[in-house]
């Protein structure tokens, strides 16, 4: 049985939605402040379902905390653009807007756990990357550079990880956003610029070559 945490202040909505996933055999913790859930074992939980405002904090400020240990999805009343691409920026997997099905939230959810599968099932044949001076321990999702750990965000992680294990495989923008942020049709092509300039700020310009008109892509001979 899958664990879900359920972050929801609304009274009506947080009950009703855990009765919904308890049906579909979901084994589900409701809290409904940011200080209650800022206290669970994250690790423990298969996915987390966050609201963005709770009555004492924002839930987005709790995806620090969450990091890598389940997938989240955001519950939000905000429909703003800038609001979605802040949310997957700092490192939600997914976002819906208030108000929503409850059976579009569960196939949401399925699709995350599948992924989280899949990466799993993919990962424990393969616990360590190495790549000339690159060496990723993917069980601790570390990244060392000339063998002194290196500081990444979940997604200049993911997006160098993805390059690396694919040498000079050129990606498209809109592949990258697909296979990294899991969004076929992502708002703006311009976040992927953002992380590929970040990573080569942390590295070394010449590990992420431009490939000009098409993408990006790893270069394994970097200096």
């Amino acid at each position: 049985m899958k664990r879900v945490l359920l972050v929801e202040d609304d009274l009506s909505l947080g009950p009703a939605l855990k009765e919904s996933l308890k049906r579909e055999s979901f084994d589900v913790v409701l809290v409904q402040t940011f200080e209650d859930a800022s206290k669970e074992e994250f690790k423990n939980y298969d996915i987390i379902l966050l609201d963005w405002m709770l009555p004492d904090g924002q839930g987005i400020d709790l995806l620090k905390v969450i990091k890598n240990d389940a997938p989240v999805i955001m519950l939000t009343a905000r429909t703003d653009l800038i609001d979605k691409v802040i949310g997957l920026e700092s490192g939600a997997n997914d976002y819906i807007t208030k108000p929503f099905e409850a059976r579009e939230l569960i196939a949401r959810i399925r699709v995350q756990l599948r992924t989280k599968s899949q990466t799993e099932h993919s990962e424990e044949k393969l616990d360590e990357l190495i790549s000339k001076d690159l060496r990723f321990n993917l069980e601790e999702r570390k990244i060392y550079y000339q063998e002194k750990e290196m500081t990444f965000t979940k997604m200049e992680f993911d997006l160098l990880y993805l390059l690396v294990k694919n040498p000079k495989r050129v990606f498209s923008r809109e592949k990258l956003l697909d296979e990294v942020w899991g969004y076929e049709n992502y708002p703006t092509t311009r976040t992927v610029d953002t992380h590929v300039l970040q990573i080569r700020q942390k590295l070394t310009n010449d590990i992420i070559e431009t490939v000009r008109g098409v993408g990006y892509r790893y270069n394994p001979d970097h200096k």
